[in-house]
């Protein structure tokens, strides 16, 4: 029997999630050393003290598994943002929610709708259950709301908005986003996923939209700015009715004891946000510059971490910067062939990253 003729023909399409290499295993197969990694959006300035102190103590109860409902980190997400316990799911990162949000609204014959260059786990979670992509084209490289609009259709469940974006780091301001809220119908889940509004200095509390739609869900992580990533957690923020139901299909031990300790100890660290939001602002300036100063055209990102155009096909300049012991990423898979995307890490390391490129694009073009 091959099992690939029983597996599902939706399952059978998908192309499975490709990681990278860990920098051990290139350090030895390229034979060089001291290798940066600026590939995965990863904050470069290691976990908060407040989030390593709460590890080192949960560690001595790891014989015990973990609190299967999250109740201390809950409560403190709920006193951080003003609501309750029950408007919360917690998640293996975000990630993980998004897929809970799909399997507990979409059926095969659904559609969802998400944008051209979008997180690349919209369509993978759409296909996995067999619904239909819908894919409103992109307007400067991110979500144009208006195209979304005129695609609702009644088989429309569920709806992915990335604010900021990932791969291309473009924003919408609230108005846009709070304009568009007021078009859905009640029926569709609307899906704001804000893995990087922590790196931004938006006005509006988007929170605070919860009480007005109830068919909106907010996700976050601590994967970004809170510098957990190794950790994998993240949470949605919704009415209680919707998190009843994603708490229904949730694996009861799917956030481990570490990641709850040191998330909740991470949360309130306003100093070590405050320091992760000046770092990252500081190093988009320095890519941006020197992006100018190769002649390179630049998508201005809101992340932590920015795309840029190299003019030629971006895998042969991949592999240069490769070679030369800096990891990034080509983001080809997502539409953008001739673009990268770098994430921001520290001063050193982006200027090491600039001065490989410079060398990549002179062996290149």
């Amino acid at each position: 029997m091959n099992a690939c003729d029983i597996a599902l023909p939706n399952i059978k399409a998908l192309k499975p999630y490709q990681p990278g290499k860990p920098i051990e295993e290139l350090e030895r197969e390229l034979g060089i050393r001291n290798i940066i990694k600026l590939a995965s959006n990863e904050n470069p300035l290691g976990p908060s003290k407040s989030a390593l102190t709460a590890i080192k103590k949960a560690a001595q109860e790891l014989t015990r598994y973990p609190d299967g409902n999250g109740f201390t980190l809950k409560a403190a997400l709920a006193d951080y943002y003003q609501l309750t316990p029950p408007q919360i799911t917690l998640g293996n990162g975000s990630n993980d929610v998004l897929e809970l949000l799909a399997r507990t609204f979409v059926s095969p014959t659904d559609e969802v709708i998400f944008s051209q260059y979008a997180f690349a786990v919209y369509p993978l979670v759409t296909q996995a259950i067999g619904a239909k992509s819908v894919i409103a084209p992109s307007r400067d490289y991110g979500h144009d709301l208006d195209a979304m609009a005129t695609l609702i259709s009644d088989k429309t469940k569920l709806i992915f908005i990335a604010n900021p974006n990932n791969p291309t780091g473009t924003a919408l301001v609230p108005e846009q986003v709070e304009a568009f809220l007021q078009q859905v119908p009640a029926s569709v889940i609307v899906v704001l996923d804000e893995a990087y509004v922590e790196y931004t200095t938006q006005s509006i509390n988007t929170i605070e939209w919860l009480t007005i739609y109830p068919n909106l869900v907010i996700t976050r992580t601590f994967s970004k700015a809170y510098g957990l990533a190794g950790l994998r957690v993240g949470y949605s923020l919704s009415s209680s009715d919707i998190a009843d139901l994603l708490n229904r299909i949730r694996q009861p031990f799917n956030v481990n004891s570490l990641a709850l300790a040191a998330a909740a100890a991470a949360l309130t660290d306003r100093a070590y946000i405050n320091q992760a939001r000046q770092e990252n602002a500081a190093g988009l300036k320095q890519f941006e510059l020197g992006f100018e100063q190769l002649g390179l055209v630049y998508i201005p990102s809101k992340g932590n971490f920015i795309a840029v155009d190299v003019k030629t096909k971006a895998k042969p300049i991949f592999q240069s910067l490769l070679q030369q012991g800096v990891i990034v990423r080509p983001i080809d898979n997502y539409g953008l062939p001739n673009h990268l995307r770098i994430s921001i890490g520290l001063v050193a390391e982006n200027q090491r990253c600039l001065d490989a490129l410079a060398i990549a694009l002179e062996q290149t073009i």
